[in-house]
């Protein structure tokens, strides 16, 4: 019963995107939109595999901004859970603030810092900043917050630092909280790259999708719409991975 479960959960993705693609293919083969506007999977493919060294160019400068911008809204992340988990007064001063800074949308914000930091890669790093750190944040300080409180008091009673606490209670609790949050900000790094290209930019898929969209090329923007998917996918699939072997006791807990 237990692999049959094992089994149908791996097919159920595949089976999702089987009838996705089916679905795309007859309704852009009946015609019931225009090609232009709604190209076949056919298609797009052609148009993926013509334009793949430009894709794969572009994909490259893409990825250093959003793993630039997810690295940096890491770190500033993992310090601002730690200071909020510390300082109660601090979690009471900045929690409204990160609200304040996801309720902005991102394309009202790419405009002002291609103009701060010019057309670079350094305006598309800090919005990709700025959209990712928000839910590593409040992952890990949930995390950090749901500690067992019984073992820090006995870790307190034995004389331990609090840096001893957070290393051995703490930080373990809070992994799982912090690795949702990270697989959210992942897929927020790409789009809030793009999206930062969208306005300013020499190279990226942002700007790409520009170009060929201004051109009426749909073949070409679907093409790299399934590209930017495929790349938050495998980050997704990178963290999960992380996730796995960062945590060894709870494939131990599976395998039992």
């Amino acid at each position: 019963m237990k692999k049959f479960q094992n089994i149908t959960g791996k097919l159920a993705p595949v089976i999702t995107i089987i009838v996705v693609l089916t679905a795309w293919f007859f309704l852009s083969d009946s015609e019931a939109l225009p090609s232009f506007m709604l190209p076949g999977p056919g298609s797009v493919v052609k148009a993926f595999v013509k334009d793949f060294p430009a894709l794969m160019q572009h994909s490259a400068v893409t990825l250093q901004e959003a793993g630039w911008g997810l690295l940096i809204g890491f770190i500033i992340a993992v310090v601002t859970a730690v200071l909020m988990d510390r300082f109660s007064f601090l979690n009471k001063a900045l929690y409204p603030v990160l609200i304040v800074t996801q309720t902005i949308p991102s394309i009202a914000l790419a405009p002002l810092l291609v103009l701060w930091f010019g057309f670079e890669m350094t305006p598309k790093i800090v919005l990709v900043v700025i959209t990712t750190f928000f839910p590593i944040t409040v992952g890990l300080l949930g995390g950090l917050q749901s500690a067992d409180k019984d073992a820090i008091d006995l870790f307190r009673a034995m004389g331990a630092t609090r840096w001893q606490i957070y290393r051995h209670i703490k930080f373990p609790s809070a992994l799982s909280s912090l690795f949702s949050g990270l697989k959210i900000a992942a897929s927020y790094s790409v789009v809030g790259a793009v999206i930062s290209e969208w306005l300013g930019g020499f190279e990226g898929l942002g700007v790409y999708m520009t170009r060929v969209r201004k051109a009426y090329a749909f073949d070409k923007m679907f093409a790299v719409i399934v590209l930017i998917s495929l790349i938050s996918l495998l980050l997704m699939w990178g963290i999960s991975l992380l996730e796995k072997v960062s945590q060894p006791w709870l494939r131990k807990g599976k395998t039992k």
